[in-house]
């Protein structure tokens, strides 16, 4: 598997400041872990936008702070967006253990073709995209594959118990949940959208799982922008 990477710099612009580093392409981080102090770094927009579509929360990536720094391994943790443009406002980088267990979403990947669904016999309805699995950071997997050929009948299901992990991988998850099944097309119901208020949102916060060590407070105003007219303060 190819190797991840993503540099980063240590930060020196906090509070309402950190959106100049947003205009200059780079993204206000935080690097914190079980063994690691809190440290805040900015990173570039474009490699990290690039490293997360691939890593996700649940590949390592090897970390370089600054020039000559030795390599971190880390786990993106909460990335947060502008609800409106989807534009990166902040990411918490989690530095692992490599002799420690961590807990993290594995993504169920569906493979091959149903044959109840080629002789209409019904629907393939997903009920997981992902499974909670406990392990060592190298024993994480990219993804779970589960092969749908085996569903033939009406009412025939996958289950989080039929789940085959690799060695060393305990999954956390509802054995009895159920992954994906073949369902009547009768008892396939589509529920009517609601509409709901709108409200209006600055910030959405993306949550994988937390580890039992808690992440330092990042401050409130590195996430906010100030309104249009307003001054920045001259100094820090």
């Amino acid at each position: 598997m190819k190797q991840l990477e993503l540099r980063a710099q240590t930060r020196t612009l906090f509070g309402r400041k950190a959106k100049k580093l947003r205009r200059e392409g780079l993204i206000p981080a935080t690097l914190y872990g079980p063994k690691t102090e809190a440290v805040s770094l900015q990173v570039p927009e474009r490699e990290l936008m690039t490293v997360l579509d691939e890593a996700g929360t649940n590949r390592l990536i090897a970390l370089l702070v600054d020039e000559g720094d030795k390599s971190r391994s880390i786990l993106a943790r909460d990335v947060q967006r502008d609800v409106v443009t989807q534009s990166l406002l902040h990411v918490d980088l989690y530095e692992v253990v490599m002799t420690e267990k961590i807990t993290a979403d594995i993504p169920i990947s569906l493979i091959g073709e149903s044959p109840g669904v080629a002789m209409k016999e019904g629907l393939l309805v997903r009920g997981l995209d992902s499974i909670q699995a406990h392990c060592l950071p190298d024993r994480l997997s990219e993804s779970i594959e589960v092969d749908i050929s085996v569903l033939e009948e009406r009412d025939q299901a996958i289950l989080v118990r039929d789940l085959v992990v690799g060695e060393g991988i305990e999954i956390l998850t509802n054995p009895d949940e159920v992954v994906v099944q073949l369902l009547p097309i009768k008892e396939v119901v589509i529920e009517p959208e609601v509409e709901e208020e709108a409200e209006v949102a600055e910030v959405e916060i993306i949550t994988a799982p937390r580890e039992r060590e808690e992440r330092p407070e990042e401050p409130v105003e590195d996430l906010a922008e100030p309104e249009s007219g307003e001054q920045e303060p001259q100094s820090e």
